[in-house]
C-alpha cells in the first residue's frame, strides 16, 4: 500500500459505541519510499498535515489534528534504520511520527544555525561606531582586570595602550555596559594626570552619566580615586537637580554617596539646601563666606518663609518614604533639620512621629537607627513621643537591638529607650534578652561568648555599661553625652517615672548574667583594659549577690601563671583593683571616693589571701605599691595595724623600693643652673614613697 494513498486509523483514534468490542487491527508495515517534499507554498489551512475520521475526541473545533513536536522527525534522521523503528511503532500499535521537510530540503542542525546567529551578531558589531577601538580595549580590559597575573611593567604598557584608544572617545564609551568597565579599569591603574584628563573629556555631562544605568560606576570610580579638583569639577554639576536626582531610580544612589562620602560640608550644605524649596535650587548661594545647610539659621534670616520651606521639606521627606527609599543619609539629615524645627506637642511633631511609625515594615526606623542624624532623630521621636510611640517603635527593631548595639549610633538609640520608656518590664524583655541573653545565673556557653565580645567592643559595651556607670566620661563618647543631655531635658516633660527607680528596676534585671560572667571568666577579662573596666563598674554597681565575682578576682592574684601575674601588673588591672580596695570611685570635682551601695567589704577579702600567701610586702614594693596605699585609706579596713606592722617591721625594703627600686624610669634632664646635662638616678617606687610618708 502506497504511502499517502490511505490512512491507516488507529483503534484508540475512534469512539468506541454500545458493548461492541472492537477487534485490534495490526498496521501494515511502512515501505521504504522516499516521501516527496511538500509544497508549503501552495498548502493553506484548509489543506491540514492530518485529516481526522472523526472530532469527537481531537480536541479542536476545526476536525483538524496536528502533530506535535516530539511526533515530528526529519526524513535524514530516519534511514535504514529508523525505517525498522518506525515500522516497529506501527506493529507495536504507537503512533508514528510524522517527517517535517523544509523548502529548501532537510533543515540545518542547531550548531550550524547558531554558528550564522553569531556571525551575523559580529556583523552587527563590527557596524556600530569605535567597533575596532572597542574591541581591543575589551581585550586590554581581559588582561588588565587580572591583577595579580599581571606584572607591574605589562600593566603599565597595556594602561598606556589602552589610554591611546579611549582618549577623545570617552563620552562614546561610557554609556555602554560593557565599555565602561573598559574605562574603569582605566581609572585604576591610572596617574592622576591621566584621570583629570578623563574628567575634563567628560566635563559637563556628570548629571547624565549619574542618571545612567552603568556610567553612575564611573562617576563612583572617578571620585574614590580622583582628587579635589576632579570632585570640584564634579559635584557643582549636580547643584540644582537634586530634588529631580534624590527621585531618580540610578541617580539617587550616587548623589547620596558623594553627600555621604566626598563632599565638603560646604557642599553638603548647599545640596541639603535644595531640599528646603525649588528657589534654594534656582537661587544659588555665591561665594560669600560660608554655606549653612541649617534650618533654624535660614528661618531666623527669614522667618515669613517657614511656611512654604516647611512645606516643600515635609513632601520630600514623605515622597521618599512612600516609595520605600529610606536608606538615604540626605534623607535622614533633612528629617532631622525638620524635627529640630517644629515645636512639641504641636500638630506637626504628631504627623512627623505618624510618619516614622506608619512605615510597613519598620524599614524606616531601622535605616535610621545606623546614621548620626537618624539616630537623633529616633531618639527624640523617643523622648517626644508618648508610651504608645515607644512601644510601637521599640518593637519594630525587635532582633536588631544587637546589630545596633555594635554600631557607633546605632547603640544611641538603646540608651534613649533606657531614659525615657516608663514600662521598665517592656525595656527588659525586649532588649536586654538579645544583649546578655536569659536573666540567669548559668550561663551557656554561646552566652558567654557573646557576652564576652560585647564587653570587650568599643561600641557593644556601651548599652551595657551605661546603667551602672551612668554618663561616665570614661565609658561614652562625648558626643553621647551631649545627646543624653537633650534627651534628660525633654523627658521632665514626658516621662513619670523617676530616673533612679528606673535604673534600679533595669539593673535588677542586668546584674545576675553580668555578675555570673566576672565569676566564670574573670582570667580572660583580666587581660584586657576594657574587661577590667567592665568587672570595676558592675562590681561597683551592680544589684545581688556579688561574693561569687569578688572571689573570682581574688583567685588570681594568689595565681602563679605568668600570663595573670603579667595582665594584674598591667595599669588597667592596678585601676580596678585599687577602685575595689576603695570601695567606691572617686570623683574629681568633690575630690572624694562615692562609696557603693551596699559596701564591697573587696578590701578585708583582698588583704587576707595577701596576708596569707605573704604577698603583701612584695605588692607593697612593686607595681601594686599603690593599691597596698589603698588599703590605708580604705573606709572600714579592719587590718589597718595589722599592715603597717608588717610594713614597719619589713621599712627597709620599703625604702630600697623607694630609692631605686620597684618600679623606676631613668632618663635625662637639663640642668638649668650651669646649663649640662647630666643622667638622672633611677627614680623609685612612687606608692612605695607615700606609704612610708603614711608610716
Amino acid at each position: 500500500m502506497a504511502v499517502g494513498t490511505k490512512r491507516k486509523v488507529h483503534p484508540s483514534s475512534v469512539a468506541q459505541k454500545g458493548n461492541i468490542k472492537r477487534q485490534r487491527q495490526e498496521p501494515e508495515p511502512v515501505p521504504k519510499t522516499k516521501i516527496p517534499a511538500r509544497n508549503l507554498e501552495t498548502e493553506t489551512d484548509s489543506e491540514p498535515i492530518v485529516e481526522s475520521d472523526t472530532t469527537e475526541h481531537s480536541g479542536d473545533d476545526d476536525g483538524v489534528s496536528w502533530p506535535s513536536d516530539d511526533d515530528v522527525v526529519n526524513q535524514e534522521d530516519v534511514g535504514d534504520g529508523g525505517q525498522e523503528r518506525l515500522n516497529e511503532q506501527y506493529t507495536n500499535g504507537d503512533k508514528p511520527k510524522a517527517f517535517l521537510t523544509t523548502v529548501d530540503g532537510p533543515s540545518t542542525s542547531s550548531k550550524e544555525s547558531h554558528a550564522k546567529q553569531k556571525a551575523l551578531a559580529q556583523e552587527r558589531k563590527a557596524a556600530k561606531p569605535n567597533a575596532d577601538s572597542i574591541a581591543r580595549s575589551k581585550k586590554l580590559w581581559e588582561r588588565l582586570r587580572r591583577k595579580s597575573h599581571v606584572p607591574l611593567d605589562e600593566r603599565k604598557r597595556l594602561v598606556a595602550e589602552l589610554f591611546d584608544i579611549v582618549t577623545g572617545h570617552v563620552k562614546d564609551l561610557v554609556l555602554k555596559h560593557d565599555s565602561v568597565r573598559v574605562v574603569q579599569t582605566a581609572i585604576k591603574y591610572a596617574n592622576l594626570d591621566q584621570r583629570r584628563m578623563i574628567a575634563r573629556e567628560l566635563k559637563g555631562g556628570y548629571r547624565g552619566l549619574a542618571e545612567s544605568r552603568y556610567a553612575k560606576f564611573l562617576l563612583g570610580k572617578l571620585l574614590v580615586h580622583g582628587d579635589k579638583e576632579i570632585r570640584d569639577m564634579i559635584v557643582p554639576e549636580l547643584y540644582g537637580h537634586v530634588r529631580r536626582m534624590i527621585k531618580h531610580p540610578e541617580a539617587s544612589w550616587i548623589l547620596d554617596d558623594i553627600y555621604r562620602g566626598v563632599a565638603t560640608p560646604s557642599q553638603k550644605a548647599i545640596v541639603l539646601r535644595e531640599w528646603y524649596g525649588a528657589e534654594f535650587a534656582i537661587f544659588k548661594v555665591g561665594d560669600q563666606g560660608p554655606v549653612s545647610g541649617e534650618l533654624k539659621a535660614i528661618l531666623a534670616q527669614r522667618p515669613e518663609k517657614r511656611k512654604p520651606v516647611m512645606h516643600a521639606l515635609h513632601e520630600m521627606i514623605n515622597l521618599l518614604v512612600q516609595k520605600k527609599t529610606t536608606g538615604f543619609t540626605m534623607l535622614h539629615d533633612a528629617m532631622l533639620q525638620y524635627l529640630l524645627n517644629i515645636s512639641p506637642g504641636s500638630e506637626e511633631m504628631t504627623e512627623f512621629i505618624e510618619l516614622l511609625k506608619g512605615d510597613e515594615g519598620g524599614d524606616l526606623l531601622k535605616n535610621l537607627a545606623f546614621t548620626k542624624s537618624g539616630a537623633r532623630v529616633v531618639c527624640l521621636a523617643l523622648a517626644y513621643g508618648n508610651a504608645k510611640d515607644r512601644k510601637i517603635i521599640l518593637k519594630v527593631y525587635k532582633d536588631t537591638f544587637a546589630t545596633m548595639a555594635y554600631d557607633t549610633h546605632g547603640h544611641q538609640v538603646i540608651l534613649a529607650a533606657y531614659d525615657v520608656i516608663d514600662d521598665t518590664v517592656l525595656t527588659s524583655k525586649s532588649v536586654f534578652p538579645e544583649l546578655v541573653g536569659k536573666a540567669s545565673n548559668d550561663l551557656d556557653e554561646n552566652q558567654r561568648q557573646s557576652l564576652l565580645d560585647a564587653v570587650t567592643n568599643l561600641n557593644a559595651r556601651i548599652p551595657i555599661l551605661y546603667l551602672f556607670a551612668a554618663k561616665s566620661k570614661a565609658i561614652l563618647p562625648s558626643e553621647d553625652i551631649e545627646l543624653l543631655d537633650r534627651i534628660h531635658a525633654i523627658r521632665t516633660t514626658t516621662s513619670k517615672k523617676d530616673s533612679i527607680t528606673r535604673r534600679k528596676e533595669l539593673l535588677a534585671y542586668l546584674s545576675p548574667p553580668l555578675l555570673s560572667l566576672i565569676a566564670t571568666d574573670a582570667e580572660t577579662l583580666v587581660q584586657s583594659s576594657f574587661g577590667c573596666q567592665f568587672m570595676t563598674e558592675v562590681l561597683l554597681s551592680a544589684t545581688g549577690d556579688r561574693e561569687p565575682a569578688l572571689k573570682a578576682i581574688i583567685t588570681l592574684t594568689r595565681s602563679d601563671s605568668p600570663e595573670v601575674q603579667e595582665a594584674l601588673s598591667s595599669p588597667s588591672a592596678g585601676k580596678m583593683l585599687k577602685a575595689l580596695v576603695q570601695g567606691g570611685r572617686y570623683n574629681p570635682e568633690s575630690k572624694k571616693v562615692e562609696l557603693a551601695e551596699p559596701a564591697l567589704g573587696f578590701h578585708n577579702m583582698l588583704f587576707e589571701s595577701l596576708d596569707a600567701g605573704g604577698k603583701a610586702l612584695e605588692w607593697a614594693t612593686g607595681s601594686s605599691s599603690f593599691i597596698v596605699l589603698a588599703f590605708l585609706e580604705a573606709e572600714g579596713f579592719e587590718h589597718t595595724e595589722m599592715l603597717k606592722k608588717l610594713l614597719r617591721k619589713e621599712r627597709h625594703r620599703l625604702e630600697e623600693g623607694a630609692s631605686a627600686g620597684g618600679r623606676s624610669t631613668a632618663g635625662a634632664r637639663d640642668d638649668k643652673e650651669n646649663g649640662e646635662k647630666r643622667e638622672n638616678s633611677r627614680v623609685g617606687n612612687r606608692g612605695t614613697l607615700l606609704l612610708l610618708e603614711r608610716l
